[in-house]
């Protein structure tokens, strides 16, 4: 055997024990209907349009807009809180019409399209049943009026945020919710729902990526 071949056979099992050789699980998981519950993404639009929105000429970034929470997805989640993406499945993509009709949840047929393709293929469903279910999980969290009031930018306890969708769905704990900060400022707001769409606890792994912040920046309204 030449040594590098010998070289090479000693460090096998280091490198292996050390993780440096990709995981094929990731991969082995995105199979389309095979997740275990749903996670629905509720973006802070004023938040969205500063850093994405606007670049992507969204109409809900438009002047005296006000709004505020609104759907960025609802994404399939394994137990333990990892997820399938862009999974393989047997139906069809949508068409633009179709995508065109879901504009007025996710902001642009563009965004629609995304949600489908790299979430939607994961439930199983078709892309109309897909877009169904979102607005099914939308419509069963109500949302709470104080943010119709935010006029102005100010610092708010992220804590205080899940006690108003609390305090508006008493069906929700603060184990069932996740807020997103990045940088310190609010952005999003997430749900942990099982596959009926009924409220359930967040997975540790989902937990330990909520905001960690005492205070973070809200934007107001446009």
């Amino acid at each position: 055997m030449r040594p590098t071949h010998r070289l090479l056979c000693a460090l096998v099992p280091i490198i292996a024990a050390l993780g440096l050789f990709a995981a094929p699980t990731a991969q082995a998981q995105n199979h389309a209907g095979e997740f275990d519950h749903y996670l629905l993404a509720l973006s802070w639009i004023p938040a969205y349009c500063a850093e994405d929105g606007d670049e992507r000429d969204d109409p809900r970034c438009a002047d005296d807009s006000a709004i505020g929470w609104a759907v960025h997805g609802l994404w399939p989640q394994h137990a333990g809180g990892d997820w399938p993406e862009y999974c393989t499945t047997n139906e069809r993509n949508p068409s633009r019409r179709e995508t065109a009709d879901q504009a007025d949840l996710f902001g642009a047929s563009g965004a629609a399209w995304h949600q489908w393709n790299k979430h939607g293929r994961c439930t199983g469903l078709s892309s109309r049943n897909y877009y169904r279910l979102v607005r099914h999980a939308v419509d069963q969290i109500a949302l709470p009026e104080v943010f119709e009031a935010i006029t102005r930018e100010f610092e708010i306890d992220p804590d205080v945020i899940e006690a108003a969708f609390i305090e508006a769905n008493p069906d929700l704990t603060h184990d069932m919710l996740v807020t997103s900060c990045p940088g310190g400022e609010m952005v999003e707001l997430r749900v942990c729902l099982t596959r009926d769409l009924e409220p359930r606890l967040c997975d540790a792994a989902t937990l330990r990526r909520e905001c960690r912040y005492d205070s973070t920046r809200l934007l107001p309204l446009r």
